[in-house]
């Protein structure tokens, strides 16, 4: 049996120190719940997991987002690309991260994701390495395409592997930590590329911008050995040498108590599909999560701007660092409200929402270059990713191979319309205005407000009609009070989580 402690019983609570107390209002606002032995648990995983994890996603941002600071850094002039060429680079990248996302993913349900995921990153690696001797932008399309597909797994795979262990006052801030580890790597990639074109720019005859690459390549290998070692795999599968027998053991009753369904539990197959595609959470979620994700471009236009506005090359590699810690520290925010609050539609919506005003000042693209520089500074405010994927964790909770599989397909359909949709609405002729691009995503923030609304209704119809199932049959005249009993006891279990968490606060 688990040996959590039970809620509201005073003589274990009253029995925490100072900073046990403290930990449940900062941290995990459930730790007076728990016992030591399973504190501890959760402090090796959080070592397994999330500081591995963030290491391997530090990398694969800085792998990947290298190619702008490479860009406005004397790889445009040396390659001459002269028209389009940066464009179809982020593409070709794309389309690589977009059709390996659901088998990768789908992968690690059946390989252990340390062995698979070290593959991968060490295959990144490599081919992060080897853009350093490019000599046209034909060969920088193949670099880029191999990898994107050797990144494609990482992220969807990492946050499936957190969905199986954490339960839901642990997970948001998790995953928020783990997301704005890829903005720190995009932010360090400023200030690398910054130093390297200082330092190393001429150095054995080769441009700072392939120095960049090759600096790159050779810090992702200690990060992949890392996820080899210390990456805990799965709770039915694990035999990391940190934890022991009594701990695996725990870790897995508690998943399964947690409501969460173990790898090999249903088949694959067409059943599989049928039951995916047959309910309005795949087409809800990723819909969702696609007009999200495309509504979040513009950012990556900041230094394109500065370099039109005749910024240096230093200037245009550090400002648009300034504005991904922007980025880290509200996605953190969002993942630390939601688990502290126990709501997701909240800190998804309330960013999003936020969003109107950046990507509104770009739609009109006033004169004054101040109102620019803000919205591009703080465009970042509206990630909310972390959240996201935590309530998709959440509502396919019951479904192991659907969860890996829609969350997969959350981020591979979105950068599958990545893909293209730059092409279409931010070619690098009509730079830097983008009078296509910058109304588009305006009016997708709209759009993806609207989808989230309707999802936040469809998962309380679910949990209504699931109370309605678990209540005792009633006959036909009783329906209409049945149906109010049902409302009541949904409103009344809101109205429970709100007092476990002005518990937590009185705590301290």
């Amino acid at each position: 049996m688990l040996t959590t402690m039970l809620p509201g019983n005073p003589e274990q609570t009253s029995q925490l120190t100072f900073w046990q107390k403290f930990e449940s209002y900062i941290w995990d606002s459930d730790t007076h719940l728990k016992s030591p032995f399973e504190r501890k648990l959760l402090r090796k995983l959080d070592f397994g997991i999330l500081v591995i994890g963030c290491l391997g996603f530090f990398m694969r941002y800085l792998d990947s987002a290298n190619l702008a600071n490479a860009y406005v850094s004397g790889m445009k002039e040396d390659l001459q690309m002269n028209g389009n060429q940066y464009t179809y680079m982020g593409t070709f990248y794309t389309i690589g991260y977009a059709v390996f996302q659901i088998p990768g993913t789908l992968a690690v349900t059946r390989v252990r994701p340390s062995v698979f995921l070290f593959v991968n990153e060490i295959g990144w690696g490599i081919f992060t390495f080897a853009q350093a001797g490019a000599k046209t932008y034909n060969q920088m399309y193949a670099f880029r395409f191999m990898v994107g597909a050797f990144e494609a797994p990482f992220f969807p795979s990492m946050l499936y592997l957190m969905g199986s262990w954490y339960n839901r006052r642990e997970l948001a801030k998790r995953i928020a930590i783990f997301h704005l580890s890829g903005s720190l790597g995009t932010s360090f990639g400023g200030y690398l590329q910054a130093a390297v074109y200082t330092t190393l720019d001429g150095v054995h005859g080769m441009s700072g911008w392939r120095w960049l690459f090759i600096v790159c390549g050779c810090m992702t290998a200690p990060c992949a050995i890392g996820l080899l070692l210390v990456l805990p795999d799965l709770p039915s599968n694990t035999h990391a040498w940190y934890l022991s027998h009594e701990e695996r053991k725990f870790a897995l009753e508690r998943s399964v108590t947690l409501g969460k369904s173990q790898p090999g539990e249903k088949n694959l197959g067409w059943t599989l599909m049928r039951r995916m595609f047959s309910s309005w959470k795949w087409y809800g979620l990723v819909l969702g999560y696609v007009v999200y994700g495309s509504s979040c471009q513009n950012t990556s236009y900041f230094a394109i701007w500065m370099k039109s506005a005749g910024y240096g090359v230093v200037e245009r590699n550090v400002i648009p660092s300034c504005s991904y810690l922007i980025s880290a520290l509200c996605i953190f925010l969002w993942g630390f409200g939601s688990d502290l609050t126990g709501s997701r539609f909240a800190f998804v919506f309330g960013p999003l929402f936020y969003g109107l005003l950046p990507t509104g000042i770009l739609a009109f693209w006033p004169k004054n270059e101040k109102l620019i520089l803000f919205a591009f500074m703080t465009g970042g405010v509206q990630l909310m990713t972390a959240v996201f994927f935590t309530w998709a964790n959440e509502l396919l909770a019951d479904e192991n191979e659907i969860r890996a599989l829609t969350i997969s397909s959350m981020n591979g359909l979105q950068y599958s319309v990545s893909a293209w949709l730059p092409i279409v609405i931010f070619p690098q002729t009509m730079a830097p205005k983008f009078r296509r691009g910058f109304p588009g995503t305006f009016g997708l923030v709209i759009a993806g407000l609207i989808v989230i609304v309707g999802i936040k209704l469809l998962a309380d119809r679910d949990e209504r009609r699931a109370m309605l199932r678990k209540s005792t049959a009633m006959g036909p005249g009783d329906v209409e009070t049945g149906e109010k009993e049902i409302e009541s006891s949904f409103n009344q279990s809101k109205d429970r989580t709100t007092a476990e968490e002005l518990d937590v606060v009185n705590l301290v």
